[in-house]
């Protein structure tokens, strides 16, 4: 029998993570489906209740749910209590299992695809948000030297140094909380836009001068051409632009890899999507 999974979210048809998952399926020879499902802003635990009681197996879950995701499971994995979100689910049996694999997926970007290190290196994370507490953990398990986070409220990105400061994977980092104003003087080898700003066409407040030689500015979002601040990177000398879609696709395998226990091949997936 087919098992069934799904992306839930609102809005939801832009995803292209059906595509993704069908593409792993024939690599792998996996026989799953894999739809979009639009649940009503609040009706999320309708949808995945429904979901589940027609047999399925488990769901990712994107914007607006991934807390209410967190939140709604009955075993939650050490990512996902890092992140305090969710966009993987497990259905077994009566349970619901949640899981986190939005870092995952970008160090394996950054790392494996990009072929960059972060050993060392010092990194800024602009932003404070859900996307920015995913990879945090995972970030400074690389670890860098120094992990800066950059916020237009300055509060949020020192609650969230602060929250972060005794985890383990800190322990070889130097991880503070800044304005953006604050970063002028600083140079980072890797700046990450972990803001929503790119969707709404606008360009985080960084000053001129944070890119260091041989940078790499990388924005978690993605589209047709240059975001604005994969624009603004260029013209400021950053050595290598990457947006977003290699980390879809990565994070896609990680959830693949949970449900399927084989890891499918993300460089073909990544080259079909740009082709297209």
């Amino acid at each position: 029998m087919t098992d069934r999974y799904a992306v839930i979210g609102n809005p939801i048809a832009h995803s292209k993570s059906p595509q993704i998952h069908a593409a792993f399926a024939r690599q792998t020879g996996q026989d799953i489906e894999y739809t979009r499902l639009l649940a009503p802003p609040d009706g999320f635990r309708v949808t995945l209740e429904t979901f589940r009681a027609a047999g399925a197996r488990g769901a990712n879950v994107t914007v607006p749910f991934k807390l209410e995701a967190f939140d709604l499971a009955d075993e939650v994995s050490q990512r996902a209590k890092d992140a305090q979100a969710a966009n993987f689910l497990n259905f077994d049996g009566g349970r619901v299992r949640a899981d986190n694999t939005d870092g995952a997926g970008f160090i394996r970007d950054v790392t494996r695809n990009l072929g960059i290190s972060m050993d060392g290196r010092r990194v800024l994370l602009m932003g404070a948000g859900g996307a920015a507490m995913g990879v945090l953990q995972p970030l400074l398990a690389q670890p860098p030297a120094i992990l800066t986070i950059a916020n237009r409220t300055v509060e949020k990105a020192l609650r969230l140094a602060e929250a972060f400061r005794y985890h383990p994977s800190a322990a070889s980092s130097v991880l503070s909380g800044l304005r953006y104003d604050e970063l002028a003087g600083h140079h980072f080898d890797v700046v990450i836009n972990a803001t929503s700003s790119s969707l709404h066409g606008e360009l985080p407040p960084l000053p001129a001068g944070v890119f260091a030689a041989g940078s790499l500015a990388y924005d978690m979002m993605y589209g047709k051409g240059l975001t604005p601040f994969l624009a603004f990177a260029r013209s400021q000398g950053a050595a290598r632009l990457a947006d977003g879609l290699g980390m879809l696709v990565e994070q896609a395998a990680e959830s693949f890899f949970l449900w399927r226990g084989v890891r499918p091949e993300t460089l073909p997936v990544i080259e079909l999507l740009r082709n297209q």
